[in-house]
C-alpha cells in the first residue's frame, strides 16, 4: 500500500497542536501531531491536567494532582487506576482503555509508573502508554 493509502486509513486518528505548543524555527509554523502521536499527546494532556484548569470545560483532565503526598499503598494504586480509567473514558473518545497498571518505581522519591493499555475504537489495534507520575513533586526542600 502506498503512503497516501496508509494516511487515509489513519485519518480517523486525527491531528492537532503539539503539546507544549511550539513553532518551527524556519517558517514559524505551528507544529502539529498526527495519527498515533496525536492520541499519545492527548492522553498525556489529559493525565497532566487538573480539574477546572480549563474554564470552558472544567471536567476535562484527570485530577491526578489530588494524590500528591499520599501514602504509597494498595489503596492508592486502586484510586489512581480508577481515576486514569475514568478520565480517559470521559475525555478521549477515540480509544477504549483495556487495562491500567500502577507500579511503584521509586518509593523514596515518590515515582509511580502508570501503564495504560488501550485500543483504537475503529480498528481494535492495541497500544500502550507509560506515564511517569511523581507523588512528591516539588519536595526538594531538604536537599
Amino acid at each position: 500500500m502506498d503512503s497516501i493509502g496508509i494516511k487515509r486509513k489513519k485519518e480517523f486518528l486525527g491531528s492537532g497542536w503539539s503539546f507544549p505548543v511550539t513553532f518551527s524555527v524556519g517558517n514559524h509554523q505551528l507544529i502539529t501531531t498526527r495519527f498515533e502521536n496525536n492520541i499519545k499527546d492527548s492522553i498525556d494532556v489529559i493525565l497532566q491536567t487538573n480539574f477546572e484548569e480549563r474554564p470552558i470545560n472544567p471536567q476535562f483532565g484527570s485530577g491526578l494532582q489530588q494524590f500528591f503526598f499520599q501514602e504509597m499503598n494498595e489503596t492508592l494504586k486502586a484510586e489512581i487506576r480508577d481515576t486514569v480509567r475514568i478520565s480517559l473514558l470521559n475525555n478521549e473518545p477515540r480509544i477504549s482503555v483495556l487495562d491500567v497498571e500502577v507500579t511503584y518505581i521509586d518509593i523514596d522519591n515518590g515515582l509511580i509508573e502508570i501503564d495504560v493499555a488501550y485500543e483504537y475504537n475503529q480498528t481494535n489495534t492495541r497500544h500502550n502508554y507509560v506515564y511517569p507520575f511523581y507523588l512528591k513533586e516539588g519536595t526538594n526542600l531538604g536537599k
